[in-house]
């Protein structure tokens, strides 16, 4: 049986996508192996080490500092910034653990965090990564317990007799359980729970300040006892809203940007009854049947990061200077570690408006090909021209993105009869609609007809 179909919608939404030499190995397999081998691959766990320097310890937070040095320790953190950004999207782009980073970039989005400290960003970065397929309480506590999300949410200054809300408010709203799930009065009182939790600016250690902490009664959701922050949580995860919470939005992220009600309680079942385990709710939605019904393949918009990792997995690009992918997720608007707010992006259709769509179409073919699309058929006088100055263009595109595809290694996979339609079909996602069938039986050659349906809006689908 070929499965050829199931197993690149397992890959595309499981990871960024699967290259054609595994695709033609796997196609008899079954989307339950094809699955098993994804979470074995993923069982390495390599975490980020791009950051070695915690600067806010180094330098503390000196007010004599002169302009001089408060503009080199800003561009120590520029650096830091660049490094850590170009370690992740290396390692999305190489790992066989595709998985793990697919789910760490979804926990990355959930728990956004956004602070200048990029040693405490890798320290949380690391932490989803740890926790990516295990279990959700175990890495609910230590992202509250990271400093970097103790500084986001402002807990540091959570004490006894001034509490502050931040945190408790967004543990419930966007952590656990969803807006409207909640009172005002569960959120001042599980603050209250919350004081004491805090880092050593020393040490950049999470410690638990007894001093600061409020020991008096607190009644949350019903219940009063003198409650700590474990209290708080584990409460929290009694209330099976909060699977639902979780399923809903991991249903958007791995099967529909509409959930359906019906699957969206059978995810908030297992997720429940499994005691918040993450690798079995995935199992179930990853091997569910409806998970590849028709209407629920190619009908999600990558992510910026997705649509750029994709293309590095599947053509095996070099960026020679890896400031370029960062100029990239600015302009298509997704910086890892630089979420817009505590809620991150909003995702599906928000991805793509009339500018964005633009240069989504021509990244690809600025990464491929030095920026030009070329064209089949005979050239009129005015394509001559056109072609002419995109001929300059390329020349300057070259020297700004340096970026080097293997198209012998990715050729090396293309099978010797393989016709454009199957290439165009492994490729794209959504069914070949009649405009690309035209594109594809014109095209003069296969780099041609690539770089054509890279540069497609079906190729934004996944």
């Amino acid at each position: 049986m070929d499965n050829s179909k199931q197993i690149k919608h397992l890959y595309a939404r499981a990871g960024f996508g699967i290259d054609l030499t595994d695709l033609h190995q796997q196609r008899n397999w079954s989307p339950k192996k094809a699955l098993k081998k994804l979470f074995k691959d993923s069982e390495t766990i390599t975490p980020l080490q791009a950051v070695t320097e915690n600067l806010d310890i180094t330098f503390g937070s000196r007010k004599d500092a002169t302009e001089e040095e408060r503009k080199m320790l800003q561009e120590k953190r520029n650096q830091q910034e660049k490094a850590l950004n170009a370690a992740w999207m290396l390692q999305m782009s190489n790992t066989k653990a595709q998985l793990r980073e697919k789910l760490t970039l979804f926990w990355h989005n959930h728990f956004a965090c956004n602070i200048g400290n990029y040693y405490y960003q890798q320290q949380l970065n690391n932490i989803q990564r740890k926790h990516a397929l295990g279990n959700f309480k175990t890495l609910l506590v230590e992202v509250s317990q990271s400093p970097a999300m103790l500084q986001f949410l402002n807990n540091q200054q959570n004490y006894k007799g001034h509490p502050n809300e931040n945190f408790a408010r967004e543990l419930m709203e966007l952590f656990t359980l969803g807006r409207g799930h909640y009172t005002e009065q569960d959120i001042k009182e599980s603050a209250r729970a919350f004081t004491g939790w805090a880092y050593n600016g020393k040490t950049g250690d999470f410690t638990f300040r007894p001093g600061s902490h409020d020991n008096k009664p607190k009644t949350f959701m019903g219940r009063t006892d003198n409650f700590c922050g474990e209290d708080i949580i584990d409460i929290i995860l009694d209330n099976k809203q909060t699977a639902k919470y979780i399923s809903t939005k991991l249903y958007r992220y791995l099967v529909n940007e509409i959930p359906d009600e019906g699957h969206v309680n059978q995810m908030a079942d297992v997720f429940y009854n499994n005691k918040y385990e993450i690798a079995p709710l995935l199992e179930f939605v990853l091997t569910a049947d409806w998970f590849y019904e028709d209407k629920n393949v190619g009908n999600l918009i990558r992510s910026p990061v997705e649509l750029l990792v994709g293309l590095d997995r599947r053509f095996y690009i070099t960026y020679n200077n890896p400031d370029v992918l960062l100029q990239f997720q600015r302009t298509l608007g997704q910086v890892l570690f630089r979420p817009p707010n505590v809620a991150g992006w909003p995702g599906g259709r928000n991805w793509i408006d009339s500018s964005s769509l633009m240069y989504r179409m021509k990244i690809p073919s600025t990464i491929l090909n030095a920026g030009v699309i070329d064209f089949a058929g005979k050239a009129t006088p005015e394509d001559e021209a056109y072609l002419a100055s995109q001929r300059k263009q390329q020349f300057n595109v070259i020297k700004r993105v340096q970026a080097q595809p293997d198209w012998n290694k990715f050729l090396q996979g293309v099978p010797l009869k393989i016709s454009h339609e199957e290439l165009a079909q492994y490729l794209l996602e959504p069914p070949i609609n009649a405009r690309i069938k035209a594109e594809v039986d014109a095209a003069p050659d296969i780099k041609t007809l690539v770089i054509q349906l890279v540069s497609t809006p079906e190729y934004q689908l996944c």
